[in-house]
């Protein structure tokens, strides 16, 4: 499972603008569709959990594992 810096990477090369920053980093996207896209980052070091990382890439990133290993 990837860490939560990679995910922050991953955001910061895809184009994701952050937003807010407090105990968490607060990304949103705007799709070529107009759809808004949202998630947040841990500042935290470890590794996130497999249940959460499936919820990420499905309902708050809507990419594939695949696409997110080539971006990061």
């Amino acid at each position: 499972m990837p860490t939560w810096k990679e995910l922050k990477r991953f955001l910061d090369h895809d184009g994701w603008i952050l937003v807010r920053e407090t105990d968490h980093y607060f990304y949103a996207k705007e799709l070529p569709d107009g759809k808004k896209l949202r998630t947040r980052v841990s500042k935290g070091s470890g590794e996130i959990h497999h249940n959460m990382w499936q919820w990420i890439l499905k309902h708050e990133l809507e990419i594939t594992q695949e696409y997110f290993n080539k971006v990061k």
